[in-house]
């Protein structure tokens, strides 16, 4: 097992990529990134793409190099801060303090041969404590749907409104109803159309784009009426 570097240096991230892998059923299923470690500890187990902080790398810039040099993964659409792991014993080889991200990208690109897409429901055993960093993310990323447009980070730059509904119901694992989903929508100004239609077996739908492509956090909320 490799020690690790000085005190100052025992500082990492982990970032918990998220994306939506198409079902055929209109909707998608929420994935994450993970890694396969190729030394200890958890060699050969699957992990969060992780790196230690290098001498003067502002943290934003490690955790998008891990996602780069890791998994070959451009810069994610949406990319945030999400929280910091520091239980002692989190690392086998000593004291080391996470700081953790989430990154969203519309569709799981392909990745390097020793990374794969996973099921958040069905993840694979994580090293360390990613299990946990999973779930944290998961619950942020829900959470911050019915208050913001965070959903433009798992979507193309245009959509119709089946498809940002479809974005919701994936992730909050449940339906909700069409008319009163498009309706807080549209009065939220949260969204605006744009030229074309995407077409389909049924008639063709108006495409929209979100009105800004960065984060915005909302006075109301998005997501509160369930389906029948």
């Amino acid at each position: 097992m490799s020690p690790l570097p000085a005190a100052a240096h025992r500082v990492a991230v982990d970032v918990v990529t998220v994306s939506l892998r198409d079902d055929g059923a209109g909707a998608g299923t929420p994935v994450f990134l993970a890694l396969r470690r190729p030394r200890p500890p958890f060699a050969g187990d699957w992990a969060l793409p992780g790196t230690l902080v290098r001498e003067g790398e502002e943290l934003e810039q490690a955790a998008l190099r891990i996602l780069a040099d890791g998994a070959g993964l451009a810069r994610p659409h949406h990319l945030e801060q999400l929280a910091t792991f520091g239980t002692p014993d989190r690392d086998p080889r000593g004291r080391v303090v996470s700081v953790s991200y989430l990154a969203l990208v519309p569709r799981p690109a392909p990745v390097h041969e020793s990374a794969a897409w996973w099921p958040v429901s069905r993840p694979p055993p994580l090293g360390f404590d990613h299990t946990v960093i999973l779930a944290s993310a998961m619950d942020r990323l829900r959470a911050k749907l019915t208050y913001s447009n965070v959903a433009y980070g798992l979507l193309p730059a245009t959509f119709t409104l089946s498809e940002l509904q479809a974005v919701y119901e994936s992730v909050l694992g449940q339906a909700l109803d069409k008319r009163n989903f498009r309706k807080k929508v549209l009065a939220l100004g949260l969204v605006t159309e744009t030229e074309g239609q995407r077409r389909g077996p049924h008639r063709p739908a108006q495409l929209y784009r979100f009105r800004d492509a960065a984060l915005v956090v909302l006075d109301d909320v998005i997501a509160t009426s369930a389906g029948p």
